[in-house]
């Protein structure tokens, strides 16, 4: 009988890797703006040189991580859903509805981690995951026309339209004020249940709103329609045509980049109009985030193919083998170390400072991945999903176990 552990296929270790450097990014960043806990010490309780740093990493991490992070784990969402969905499909399974079964047990993570971090994407995730349910069994092209779409924010371009044809038409603006007060005094408080009532009844709101009123809503849609078409097209394997592929990407995204950053920082030197800001800004600023995360997919994809890089590089991928587990853990550690529950440092630390927290942090986040990975293979929560995922219905074992 041939072993149960060599009928798996081998996992693409680029992917891992490339997910792991995602968390990263979203540790550091989310330590910089303390969780979500905008609130910093005044810049007259350190020296200038101390304000001039900080205002280096907060405008330099923003620039590098700010919207890049979530858009990696997006389009790796995406390529898993490919991976499972080919897995069924070779057993005449469609993984369509067991998928969405998986999407409603991800609201239940989301809601757990939201409990300690009030702007967690899970929720997001799940929600607009259905899409992929709805393009499953779409064709190659309209898979990238379908993407395109949502990437172009349509939603946008329709509020900037209606402004050009109607002057009398002002773009809705959304009330969340209310919201991040309430978050807030959470988030200050010295009770971890009054975090958890605050964080559950407005975080994920607050959270799902932003993520509308800045186009995060469909880009979100576009990377995971995205990339499910990269696991079609095997574009993460190691080969000749991966390798092309992403030097081609690398180039487009850079050409594309470089224009719509130059627009973004001179918008407002180019009008004034507030319509404008409403509408094409966010636009610019999503085009432009969009294309910075296909040169970073792109530059790590292609470093990896160097030993040297990949020796770097390649400890991310015990983060990434267990990425839900890191990501819930990091919300709640972050939590605890910034808010008033736990050692309440938000208040009293700027930029620099949060980001050597931020750091620390992810090193003790990857040694546990480290030492997890390597005695039990997956992560407790992964392990959890899968099973959960699996369930049988019917009370008899499914042919179609992932």
């Amino acid at each position: 009988m041939i072993p149960k552990t060599t009928l798996k296929k081998p996992r693409i270790e680029v992917v891992d890797s490339l997910r792991g450097f995602a968390i990263l990014a979203i540790m550091l960043i989310h330590s910089i703006e303390h969780f979500n806990l905008y609130i910093f010490p005044k810049k007259s309780t350190q020296p200038d040189w101390l304000n001039t740093l900080d205002q280096w990493v907060w405008d330099t991490f923003f620039f590098l991580f700010g919207g890049k992070g979530y858009a990696i784990f997006a389009l790796l969402f995406g390529f898993t859903f490919s991976l499972m969905y080919a897995k069924q499909q070779a057993k005449g399974v469609d993984f369509g509805p067991r998928f969405l079964w998986r999407m409603l047990l991800l609201v239940g993570f989301a809601l757990f981690n939201g409990m300690f971090f009030p702007g967690e994407v899970l929720m997001l995730y799940a929600l607009v995951g259905v899409v992929l349910f709805l393009v499953r069994k779409f064709s190659d092209k309209a898979l990238i026309l379908t993407a395109l779409v949502f990437f172009s924010q349509p939603l946008e371009w329709t509020s900037y339209l209606r402004t050009v044809f109607d002057p009398n038409y002002v773009p809705p603006v959304l009330e969340m004020g209310y919201i991040w007060k309430a978050l807030k005094e959470g988030q200050l408080g010295d009770s971890f249940f009054g975090l958890v009532k605050a964080n559950t009844l407005y975080g994920h709101k607050m959270s799902l709103l932003w993520a509308y009123d800045v186009g995060r809503l469909l880009q979100t849609a576009g990377l995971f329609v995205m990339g499910y078409w990269l696991g079609k097209k095997q574009l993460f394997n190691d080969s000749e045509k991966s390798a092309k592929f992403w030097k081609g990407a690398l180039i487009l995204g850079a050409t594309v980049f470089i224009p719509f950053f130059l627009l973004e920082k001179n918008f407002k030197a180019l009008t004034d109009s507030k319509i404008y800001t409403q509408t094409l800004l966010k636009m610019v600023d999503m085009y432009g985030n969009l294309a910075f995360t296909t040169v970073l997919v792109a530059t790590f994809i292609l470093l990896y193919k160097i030993d040297f890089f990949r020796k770097i590089l390649g400890g991310l991928r015990y983060c990434g083998r267990m990425s839900l587990t890191a990501y819930v853990l990091q919300s709640m550690v972050g939590g605890f170390v910034f808010f008033g529950y736990g050692l309440g440092l938000g208040p009293t630390v700027r930029h620099s400072k949060s980001l050597g927290i931020g750091i620390l942090l992810f090193i003790l986040l990857f040694y546990f991945c480290k030492w997890w990975i390597n005695k039990y293979g997956q992560g407790p929560l992964e392990k959890l999903w899968h099973k959960l995922t699996w369930i049988d219905f019917s009370g008899k074992k499914s042919k179609s176990m992932g």
